[in-house]
This record gives structure tokens, sequence and C-alpha cells, in this order.
């Protein structure tokens, strides 16, 4: 199975479909530093530091799936929800790129604040166009935490099929236990330094995280996210104010901050995932990235549905 993603920022969705079988044909991503994190980690992966726009998907044509994180601001309740009216709306682009390729399958993820009221007719000319284009679409909100990623981190995620495919799809099944606590997960990484406080630390930061907020490339630094967030990080012994370049020390005393390595495996990063660039540009990629873990669940129960089509269709020949 091929994939062919755009907005691929960090490589979360990317490594998503890696994990569940999936080989990339090309990816496609505007900004530098992201396409350079790509390079870094996959430097067999086909990155094109391009803008979607003006990208023809021509010779990507009959590539299993279309795969994207469209930009999030033009339908965030965090920002003026413009929608369409947003420049930085890049539905119209995909449509057109679906429509170039003909895949089997579609795969975007956005913020739930797609789902508002205000955009339901925006929603359905999303289908009824690609309906046109012989898909069948549906969304459904997803929570990273019931995939054993430990924030909450409710994500819209639209899936089209090719009409004949729909019956083969399910949405992956939510896992059966919750996933662990921020300090169950950061435990080793706050005491990497020998912070002697760092297991008193962990044992009451018995939570999962508050949805990471990443910041746009105009706005934010590399923090937690506004005042509400920050109290929510306050409750689990975290200072959001700002990030640490590294672990706390020995004697380190009061509350600390975390590391761009301790939200990247809170976001469902392996560790040995590399971010180019400085504090902040890391912690953007980091904080708009789609958890592997949800990006790996749907994307394997698609490509059960595109193995039956497969089979079907080598039995039909035979």
């Amino acid at each position: 199975m091929y994939s062919i993603e755009f907005c691929a920022g960090a490589g979360g969705q990317a490594l998503g479909l890696e994990q569940a079988g999936y080989r990339h044909s090309a990816l496609v991503e505007i900004e530098p530093d992201f396409a350079a994190t790509l390079r870094l980690n996959r430097p067999q992966w086909d990155v094109r530091c391009a803008d979607m726009n003006g990208f023809d998907g021509r010779p990507f044509r009959g590539t299993d799936l279309f795969a994207g994180g469209l930009p999030c601001p033009p339908f965030s309740v965090a920002g003026k929800q413009l929608g369409e009216r947003d420049e930085r709306n890049l539905f119209p682009a995909a449509i057109r790129l679906i429509d170039e390729i003909r895949p089997q399958a579609v795969m975007i993820e956005n913020v739930r604040g797609f789902l508002s009221a205000v955009f339901e007719d925006y929603r359905n000319g999303l289908r009824d166009q690609l309906n046109k284009l012989g898909y069948r679409t549906d969304w459904r909100l997803l929570n990273a935490s019931e995939f054993g990623v430990p924030q909450l981190r409710p994500r819209v995620v639209i899936v089209a099929l090719r009409k004949e495919l729909v019956d083969a799809f399910d949405w992956p099944e939510v896992s059966p236990h919750n996933p662990p606590t921020v300090g169950e997960t950061l435990a080793d990484l706050m005491a990497a330094n020998g912070w002697r406080g760092a297991k008193a630390w962990a044992d009451q930061a018995s939570d999962i995280a508050p949805t990471i907020v990443g910041g746009s490339k105009k706005h934010g630094g590399p923090d937690l996210g506004p005042t509400r967030a920050r109290r929510a990080w306050a409750a689990l012994g975290v200072e959001g104010k700002s990030l640490f370049n590294e672990a706390p020390g020995p004697e380190f005393v009061g509350i600390p901050r975390l590391t761009v390595r301790m939200v990247a495996r809170l976001q469902g990063f392996p560790d040995d995932w590399k971010f180019h660039g400085g504090k902040t540009v890391s912690y953007r990629q980091v904080g708009n990235a789609f958890p592997p873990p949800v990006a790996k669940a749907v994307a394997r129960n698609i490509k059960v549905a595109l193995s039956v089509q497969k089979h079907f269709l080598v039995r039909a020949v035979a």
C-alpha cells in the first residue's frame, strides 16, 4: 500500500502510516524546518518542500491513500473560525489533488471545531464534492487518550473511500484501558539528570495531560498554552510558561518545566524521533502533530478495506 501525504509537518501522521504498513510515495510540507525533520529521520522518504496549492498530483495518480493534516486555524475555536473565507483553508486544494490522484481512500485530520454547527453547510459541501468524485465520506471525533496517548487531544478524522470499499471499513476500536499518566510517562526523563524530586513529582502527576498546543507560525512561543491550559498543567506539577532545555538537575527546587523531548513523548512520538531547529520551532512541530498511535489505528483499518478490494481484484483476474 502506498500513500501520499500533504501538510506532513514533523511526521506524526507519516510515522503512524509507516507503522500501519504503508510506504510513502511522497510527503509534501511547505515549512523548511518541518521538511528537514522528515529528512532527518527518514532520509529515504521523498520529501517535497512545496506549497500544496501549486502541487501537481497527476504523477501520483493511483496512489492508494491520500493523507493530510490540513491547517487547523480556519476551524479552530481559538481563532476567528473563518472557515472557507480563511486564506489558510486548504480543503479546495485537497479536493483538486484528490481529483488528480484518484486514490482509493482519503484520510484527513483537523480540529474539533470542524464539527461546529457554523460549518455544517461547508461539511455538506465537501461531502457532495467527494461524492461527485466517487467517494463516500464520513468523519468522527477521536480522542488521543483512547488510543494510548497520555493526553486528551480530541481531533476530527475525515475518511473518504471509493464507494465499493465503504462496507469493508470500520472505525478503529478504542483501547479498553486508560493511558498512562503524565508522571508514569515522563518519570525517567524527569530523573535523567539526577533530580531528587523526580519520583515524588511523578507520583503526584497522576492524570493525563491537557491538549498540547504548539502555536502558529506567527503567534505562540515554546509555552504550554493559554492561561486555562497552564492551570491544568500546574495541577500536574508542571510550569507551563516555557520549556526547559534539559531535565532538572539534582538540587532543583520548585515546579519543573517540560522539555521538547518530554512533550514529544506525550504526543506519541518515539524517543529516537529528532526535530530540526531551535526550541520554539521544534515545539511547534511537536504541538501541531497528529499523534502517531491515532494515525496508525485509522490507517490500519483503511488498509484492511483496501486489502479486501485488492483481494477481490486478484480473484477476478485469476
